[in-house]
């Protein structure tokens, strides 16, 4: 912080100086880097947004989150209507705590064509992404469902800007062909904004307004996005009709009571009906009491690999990692850049020789 003296000490100061904890980084990483021909570039922003570019220079954002969890015990209570009060039917206060750091500076956003998002949910529909696209990228478009939409609008997002997708919809953006998916998302089906309102004996709202899933089809290959999807056998149809290379999919421990997250056999049994050749858990990093270890995925698939023949393999992500297709198509985890790539190409400094 370049402070001198305990007194120049504020909040305001250390916030300032401190977030997004990676400043922008990860945002010059990004507008540098140049993808092969043949291939696509992603990075994983946290929960289940992502950053597409593609070797054409076409860049798409999709579900960037830059909120928080509880951040304080409160009364200890739930918010009446919530969507997991109603799954369950709870009354205290769910304890989940952002657990990962912001990799990127939302208000440092630039040449983004397009922010698509899957589904209502706030941990997916974000104001300041909403926001920082808005007035940075005056070109971008928004793609979302019908409520995601009704949402960006009412932000002030310029409808005009707006592009309302439900399943089987195509949208052309730069270099990608971006198509709307079925969701199967049941969590997002009982999340209702009025707390008085009773689901119990009615119908479901439609699904299509809500959620969908999206597939990238890129000139250097194609990338699934089920979002917060529940497994469903509909994942065997999108693999028919569809050539996914890439399948990204929340993953997470859910609470005794409650179904949310995909589990590690949902996330097997998903690749394989996709006829993926790779499968990348997401969302399993952001919630502390949904916090689960990926690699229960890696030993599963060891166990049944050979028996089933799988023709996937998954790979296990880091938040602010970069992932290229399909360079690394092959690898099982993620390792950041270590560093230190000019060791010895300058005189080292040391008392003598063999200090080290």
């Amino acid at each position: 912080m370049g402070l001198k003296n305990i007194n120049e000490v504020t909040k305001e100061k250390w916030l300032a100086a401190t977030f997004p904890e990676w400043g922008t980084w990860l945002n010059e990483e990004i507008a540098a880097k140049e993808v092969d021909e043949g291939s696509f570039a992603m990075w994983w922003l946290g929960c289940t947004g992502i950053w597409l570019k593609t070797h054409e220079g076409t860049n798409i954002v999709m579900d960037m989150w830059n909120g928080t969890g509880k951040q304080t015990h409160g009364n200890g209570k739930m918010k009446k209507g919530h969507q997991m009060q109603r799954i369950g039917g709870v009354s205290n206060m769910q304890p989940n705590l952002r657990n990962v750091p912001f990799v990127v500076d939302p208000f440092e956003l630039k040449d983004v064509d397009a922010l698509v998002v899957s589904h209502i949910h706030s941990d997916h529909l974000d104001i300041v992404t909403a926001s920082s696209v808005a007035k940075n990228c005056p070109q971008a478009k928004f793609i979302g469902p019908k409520e995601v939409v009704n949402t960006w609008i009412k932000w002030g997002v310029p409808e005009e800007r707006t592009i309302v997708v439900r399943p089987n919809d195509r949208v052309t953006v730069g270099s990608v062909e971006v198509v709307a998916l079925e969701s199967f998302d049941r969590t997002a089906l009982v999340t209702i904004n009025d707390p008085e309102e009773k689901l119990a004996g009615k119908m479901p709202i439609d699904m299509d307004d809500i959620a969908v899933n999206i597939l990238f089809e890129t000139s250097g290959g194609n990338i699934y996005h089920g979002a917060d999807s529940h497994y469903a056998v509909m994942f065997a149809k999108h693999g028919k009709e569809h050539d996914i290379d890439v399948a990204l999919i929340n993953y997470g421990e859910n609470p005794p009571g409650i179904q949310d997250k995909m589990t590690s056999v949902d996330v097997l049994r998903m690749a394989e009906a996709l006829q993926a050749k790779v499968v990348i858990p997401v969302h399993h990093d952001i919630w502390t009491n949904f916090m689960a270890d990926p690699e229960e995925i890696v030993t599963l698939w060891n166990f049944k690999k050979d028996r089933l023949q799988y023709a996937f393999t998954p790979f296990i992500w880091q938040v602010g990692g970069q992932y290229n297709y399909p360079q690394d198509k092959n690898k099982i985890r993620f390792m950041f850049d270590r560093g230190f790539h000019d060791v010895f190409e300058g005189e080292n400094d040391l008392p003598f020789p063999s200090f080290l």
